[in-house]
């Protein structure tokens, strides 16, 4: 590989899972022409998080090499229900859902793409033109057994879970939407592995060169666990308040924080090399941290509300004088458990849930750093600092 082809490389493929094959888009970084970069995404929920934005990161690194992104709202599959990671059959949109959050998507994703340098497409354009007879022939194209090899579909038959025949279609219009595009490389997420290798099958049926598949890992949220997602309140969004943005990233752990670099950051490796050498060398991790929470901030607001941001950060926790080192624990509680006088009890930081409610009585517990009035609050899901009087901290992570 030349210079330039090996630096392209390695910026494509850091943080990513697997990449088939590689020798297939070194072929193609070699050729020196605008690539066709496809990454579908169903409408089905509006709001971005962090998680999503580690496949959009690398779309950005394409377009910023000089090739061509190809963001496909799948407005047609949007109504079909992507079964991905799911064991009951999903809730079609409607029509008018779908192109409402479309919107919404394409307002956040020029947070982090060119949108000088991005086509946006939807893919009732060709799939509302097959018709009835193309739909047959194009679910002549897999066997039942072939579509049972995927895992999730594999996991709800062997459970007795019921499959709707509409859901094999899935994977085979998103395969057809990569031989409408002819497209170069694909990319998605882990999970989308199966319906990424679909669109390499049927573009080798239809003559074409087949794609060269990408596949990000799936980022863990604040809980360091479980997958990010809004459900579970371990996320990070991108349309969060600067001063929120900055208090969650605060909190992730000091071991996954490098995970978030690797996936979020758009630093150059050399400089990610050297903070990890820094830190490893004594160099406080909360420094690190605050680098990485600015940038964040700076991408999806401004430099200005990241400064801030840190300003608050810094006042609200520094003058309380939170100890960088403090015991953490996972509480798994449902939501009637989670009234804050019992979190603080099944933390420890109580004997009792009558210490807990004089203790707040007497304006001595905060939460993040904000004093907290109501010992009957129900505490949020995901990861935040619990502070009782000067001394007694824990960093609670509910689930």
């Amino acid at each position: 590989m030349t210079t330039s082809v090996q630096e392209a490389f390695e910026l494509i493929t850091r943080g990513v899972e697997e990449v088939l094959v590689e020798q297939e888009l070194i072929d193609k970084l070699k050729e020196g022409r605008q690539l066709v970069i496809k990454a579908g995404f169903d409408p089905t929920a509006p709001d971005l998080h962090l998680g999503h934005t580690v496949l959009i990161n690398k779309l950005r690194i394409f377009q910023d090499l000089g090739h061509k992104v190809v963001f496909l709202i799948g407005d047609f599959t949007g109504m079909i229900g992507d079964p991905t990671g799911k064991n009951v059959t999903r809730k079609p949109l409607s029509r008018e859902d779908v192109l409402a959050n479309a919107e919404t998507y394409k307002e956040q994703v020029f947070k982090i793409l060119d949108p000088a340098k991005t086509e946006v497409r939807f893919n009732s354009e060709w799939m509302n033109n097959l018709g009835a007879a193309g739909m047959i022939k194009l679910a002549s194209r897999q066997t039942v057994a072939r579509m049972l090899e995927r895992d999730d579909f594999k996991k709800r038959y062997q459970g007795g879970q019921p499959i709707a025949i509409h859901e094999f279609i899935y994977p085979l219009v998103q395969g057809w939407d990569s031989v409408e595009l002819r497209a170069d490389v694909e990319m998605g997420g882990t999970d989308q592995r199966f319906n990424l290798l679909m669109g390499r099958e049927l573009q080798k049926e239809e003559g074409q060169r087949p794609q060269t598949v990408i596949t990000v890992p799936l980022l863990e949220g604040l809980d360091g666990v479980q997958k990010m997602s809004k459900s579970l309140g371990n996320y990070v969004g991108i349309t969060d308040a600067p001063n929120d943005m900055f208090g969650k990233l605060m909190s992730v752990s000091d071991e996954l924080m490098w995970k978030y670099f690797d996936l979020l950051s758009f630093r150059p490796t050399e400089e990610l090399t050297a903070l990890k050498a820094e830190v490893a060398a004594g160099a406080n991790p909360r420094d690190a941290k605050v680098q990485l929470a600015k940038e964040l901030i700076a991408r999806f607001h401004s430099a200005a509300d990241a400064d801030a941001a840190e300003l608050d950060f810094i006042q609200r926790f520094q003058k309380n004088a939170i100890p960088d080192d403090m015991p953490e624990l996972t509480l798994q509680l449902g939501e009637e458990q989670r009234g804050l006088a019992n979190v603080l009890k099944e933390a420890g930081l109580v004997a009792s849930t009558s210490e807990a409610m004089r203790m707040v009585k007497q304006k001595a517990v905060r939460i993040d750093g904000e004093r907290v009035d109501d010992a009957r609050m129900v505490c949020a899901t995901g990861t935040a600092v619990y502070q009782v009087g000067k001394r007694k901290f824990a960093r609670i992570i509910l689930s």
